[in-house]
């Protein structure tokens, strides 16, 4: 992974507004297969743009079925009753669980010679107990690496004349009966289908028979009249698929567990259009579960709506997840915004996806803070004590900022942006890895999620721009930021420690290393409170020779960026836009004429009682004035996008006026 494969969130403070949700992948992927394998031509609309519809729509393609394109995620699939054109071909599958597991046994019971493969994670996925089953009805398939795992090698089937009860585990992945199932009906002849042990997923089974029906198989025995008990399937002989014509594919309920948990940490409301009280999906029932945990939900026919909890917090929960596999994994990111331990229980099957979710969860929840224990089939989460608030419900950051490795699992990468919340911001790794099922989630989720904001104010030095920066703070309620001050307690350690002023990586390593607290007026290094030595000029000429250094920069950046908390931050410096915060909602470019600001500084120093030329200073600013914008590393200039405000005939108070009727002005519009 290059450097540049990661997407930085900043700290968010609220989530509201609307997201149409992409179609959902479960869905997109049983409707193309289903459309192949059925007579007639099937128009498919609103059909998840992804990697692992793109894999199932490549395949097809690639055994002759005739898949067009209309735009607009439709597809017009012309059907071929399950006898497939191309009788030997090779299919790569990436990681495409939803395509693998249902093609396979499709293609060993369609009379054909095929190669399925993947990636290598793909390859570590357990597919024997499909295999298995399907040997069960005459399947002759060989595996071409490891028992029990992909790749493998499919011939034409050799049917028994007799058929018994076809028996399939249950308690590994539901999608080994799923391709089972919607390959019965291309036998013609009646199957009995028998599971062992437990059916963990039992919703995604119903999207399964759900979708089956759609294209006229309905499958038997049901209780109640219309439910299965999820033990026994019967196919009854002469049934096949036809095309319904026209389908549309509902929104993904998983992928709606992200922004209603959004809405709930944020505040909202926060509404999710394309599933609802009439979804086939089972995931949307991880509405019901965030409700459990406080949060306040809403439901429409196709739509959902969350906001943060009436008591401001959320609440731990011990729940049996076997209905929501996919989007519990949400869960347990929202458990750290919840007052206890959280449980989540009955997720065996998260061993077996695109990676071991418990063990790669557990090992991402540790590096916020929070306590986590793992089994075979549970996690269990204590967050950091106490929890980290609610944006709303108080300011803070009681999640540690860190890196998150996403394992090339795109529920991963989703899920960990929620701790954006928590107060310090979360770098995602391999952010692209969303692509997998939702392309547009890091934009979407930006377009609903409101950042601490950050007014900005560069500008030369003695420009005035830290007092007017910390009166702004002052007047705002907000935090404030002097990073030449960061520089100038830098300079002051390495003093102590007698480090050179160019020796870079010393000076690098000190400002990871260094101990440095602003209270109020006060500031603290290494425990102890430092004071007007840093205001002293020698202090500003070292800040400004190690500010010029590019590893120290580096090394200060999470420091600076550390500051950003709710409800708001001013921090002043000179790449305070361009650099450290250049997605701040003001950016200003402070300046005043050199003569200007050395009598500013004269005045300055003569208050405190200490010795000051003026001329001298007008020298010294004037160099480092030359100094600072020639600098290689994040030279003194007005960032792309910063209004620029002149000091020269202003006071301070009328200074502070301005930066504050600009912000208001943007608050305005």
């Amino acid at each position: 992974m290059t450097q540049h494969e990661f997407i930085d969130l900043p700290p968010l403070m609220s989530a509201h507004g609307t997201v149409r949700l992409p179609g959902s992948k479960s869905i997109s992927n049983r409707v193309l297969l289903l459309a192949a394998l059925a007579q007639g031509t099937t128009v498919v609309r609103d059909l998840l743009h992804s990697d692992d519809t793109e894999r199932m729509l490549d395949a097809l393609r690639i055994l002759g079925v005739d898949v067009e394109s209309l735009g607009d995620n439709a597809y017009r699939v012309m059907g071929c009753g399950g006898n497939f054109p191309n009788k030997n071909a090779k299919l790569f599958l990436g990681n495409a669980g939803t395509a693998f597991r249902p093609l396979t046994a499709a293609l060993a019971l369609s009379g054909g010679s095929y190669e399925l493969s993947g990636v290598p994670r793909m390859h570590e996925r357990p597919i024997g107990d499909l295999v298995d089953a399907l040997r069960q009805l005459g399947a002759d398939i060989r595996y071409l690496g490891n028992e029990g795992f992909p790749p493998l090698q499919i011939s034409p089937a050799i049917l028994p004349n007799e058929l018994e009860p076809v028996k399939v585990r249950g308690d590994v992945s539901s999608q080994f009966l799923t391709g089972l199932l919607m390959a019965a009906p291309l036998l013609g002849r009646g199957v009995n289908v028998v599971v062992e042990g437990e059916l963990i997923s039992k919703p995604y089974i119903e999207i399964t028979l759900a979708m089956m029906e759609r294209f006229g198989v309905k499958v038997w025995p049901r209780l109640d009249g219309n439910e299965h008990d999820f033990q026994h399937f019967v196919f009854f002989e002469g049934k096949s698929y036809h095309s319904p014509g026209t389908i549309y594919v509902e929104g993904d309920a998983s992928s709606a567990s992200y922004f209603l948990t959004a809405g709930a940490i944020g505040g909202g409301p926060l509404r999710v259009e394309g599933v609802g009280n009439t979804s086939v999906q089972g995931d949307v029932r991880f509405a019901e579960a965030l409700e459990k945990m406080g949060a306040v939900i809403v439901m429409g026919d196709n739509w959902i709506e969350a906001r943060a909890p009436v008591s401001g917090k959320l609440h731990a929960i011990d729940l049996d997840c076997n209905h929501i596999p996919d989007a519990a994994m949400t869960l347990a990111v929202a458990a750290l915004f919840a007052d206890g331990t959280t449980t989540l229980r009955n997720i065996a099957s998260w061993r077996v996806k695109e990676t071991d979710r418990i063990a790669a969860m557990a090992t991402e929840l540790r590096k916020l803070g929070a306590t986590v224990e793992e089994g075979a089939n549970f996690i269990r989460i204590t967050p950091p004590s106490p929890p980290a608030p609610l944006p709303q419900a108080g300011e803070g950051s009681l999640l540690r900022h860190a890196a998150i490795n996403t394992y090339d699992d795109h529920r991963i990468a989703m899920c960990f942006s929620l701790a954006a919340f928590g107060g310090s911001g979360i770098r995602i790794n391999d952010p692209k890895c969303v692509a997998k099922t939702f392309p547009e989630y890091f934009k979407m989720f930006a377009q609903v999620t409101q950042t601490v904001p950050v007014i900005a104010i560069d500008g030369p030095s003695a420009s005035g721009k830290g007092t007017v920066a910390q009166r702004v703070a002052t007047a705002l309620g907000w935090h404030y930021l002097d990073s030449g001050a960061l520089y100038r307690l830098l300079g002051l350690a390495a003093q102590k420690r007698g480090i050179a002023l160019d020796a870079e990586e010393q000076l690098a390593a000190l400002a990871g290393q260094v101990d440095i607290r602003f209270e109020g007026e006060n500031i603290w290094l290494d425990g102890a409170q430092v004071g007007d030595e840093l205001r002293t000029e020698e202090a500003g000429s070292a800040a400004s020779k190690i500010a010029a250094l590019h590893k120290v920069r580096a090394a200060l950046l999470d420091k600076q960026r550390a500051f950003r908390r709710a409800p708001g931050l001013v921090a002043d410096g000179r790449d305070m836009a361009s650099v450290v915060f250049p997605d701040s909602v003001l950016k200003i470019f402070l300046t005043a004429s050199a003569e200007a600001r050395a009598e500013r500084r004269y005045k300055q120093l003569k208050e405190k009682g200490m010795s000051a030329n003026i001329a001298a200073l007008l020298q010294d600013i004037q160099a480092r004035d030359e100094r600072d914008t020639q600098r290689s590393a994040a030279p003194l200039q007005q960032a792309q996008g910063a209004s620029l405000l002149d000091t020269t005939p202003l006071n301070i108070e009328q200074a502070v006026q301005e930066v504050l009727s600009r912000y208001r002005a943007l608050e305005s519009k």
